[in-house]
């Protein structure tokens, strides 16, 4: 009996904002037995590796007031809760482990139900909704930035910072790059996020010809969602939907054009890359402005709303910083300073100390 696995549920789905953190932390838990509850038809049935068995369960979030859509979530977040019970039940679990999002209600409720312990992992510096209301129910709620403290007067906390995907560390951060980039030359990246971003690539495609003519290469991930992804041609631009070898392309980057998802946000520090933010301008409570705003209070960045931003400022910008590099070799060293390189060992310390006392 002593030498049975423990048995660890991960409730994360959805984006790779809530996919890979979870994915770092099982990585750190060799020696637990883990499964993964998600939804059907979401990222993760694609990117939760194929040893963690994957339950799924039928949930979405609430829309704003009150409808008979809402009734219909009401009633199929009963049900789901009665899933994940019976799945904690059968599978002699000992802990459920979240990192938010609207599958973490059934999670955390089902999990408390059966006197189960529940770490919750919050990446943004304001903390959502969710976590806002589940996290006094948690046994600790860990923290991306340490910011988000003050939203969770009721919870207890600790700041580990936000996992990376194993790529950013172990060596991989110095893979060679398998693009045609020469090697002295500036090199802008843009990226939205796993979910791409279409605002920031129409500005970018008008602003782009001004970084060419100073020499600048620029490697867009469009992601797969914009349907004039590939109207701009350049020998010195490269547009992709996306890029697996994220990790040395950002540490090759002289500055990165981002969105402020968490996620991107602590793949930049780890990296030491100095960013152009442009938050999301349609995120739920408009936290990604609240990340960006660490990033910049910090040095590390320089944040633009996109619903006041034009092609000329964005390129302007851009410009200033490729004839800056003192400005720009200072705010990769502040992004550096943000970087919680260790935070997968930290959360996995934290869960054993959680679910094994």
């Amino acid at each position: 009996m002593a030498n049975t696995p423990i048995k660890l549920l991960i409730a994360a789905s959805g984006t790779g904002g809530h996919l890979f953190p979870a994915i770092a932390l099982a990585e750190k838990l060799p020696d637990y037995q883990i499964e993964w509850l998600g939804v059907p038809n979401r990222l993760e049935t694609e990117l939760v590796p194929k040893e963690y068995p994957l339950n799924t369960i039928a949930v979405e979030g609430f829309q704003q007031g009150f409808s008979i859509a809402s009734l219909r979530t009401l009633a199929r977040l009963a049900g789901s809760i009665f899933q994940v019970r019976r799945i904690l039940k059968q599978g002699n679990f000992q802990g459920v482990f979240t990192t938010g999002g609207y599958i973490a209600g059934p999670a955390v409720i089902a999990a408390r139900s059966v006197g189960l312990p529940v770490i919750f992992h919050e990446s943004n510096a304001l903390p959502g909704k969710v976590t806002r209301f589940f996290g006094p129910w948690c046994s600790v709620v860990a923290l991306g930035f340490e910011v988000a403290a003050k939203y969770l007067p009721r919870a207890k906390n600790v700041c580990v910072g936000t996992p990376v995907r194993a790529q950013f560390l172990d060596g991989g951060i110095n893979a060679p790059l398998d693009l045609a980039i020469p090697e002295n030359v500036p090199l802008i990246v843009v990226f939205g996020g796993s979910q791409g971003a279409v605002g920031i690539n129409k500005l970018v495609r008008e602003a782009a010809n001004a970084w060419f003519d100073a020499g600048a290469y620029v490697v867009h991930l469009t992601g797969d969602r914009d349907p004039e992804a590939d109207t701009l041609k350049h020998p010195q631009y490269i547009a992709l939907p996306f890029y697996n070898n994220m990790a040395a392309l950002l540490r090759r980057a002289t500055i990165a054009i981002s969105r402020s998802g968490a996620g991107s946000l602590t793949e930049l520090a780890v990296c030491g890359t100095p960013a152009i933010l442009i938050p999301y301008p349609f995120a739920a409570e408009d936290h990604q402005s609240y990340n960006a705003e660490v990033f910049t209070k910090a040095g590390a960045a320089i944040t633009l709303k996109q619903s006041q931003l034009t092609p000329e400022e964005l390129q302007s910008n851009v410009l200033n910083l490729l004839h800056s590099p003192l400005e720009l070799a200072k705010m990769g060293e502040k992004a550096k300073a943000i970087a919680v390189p260790d935070s997968a060992e930290k959360l996995a310390q934290l869960v054993r100390e959680v679910i094994e006392t």
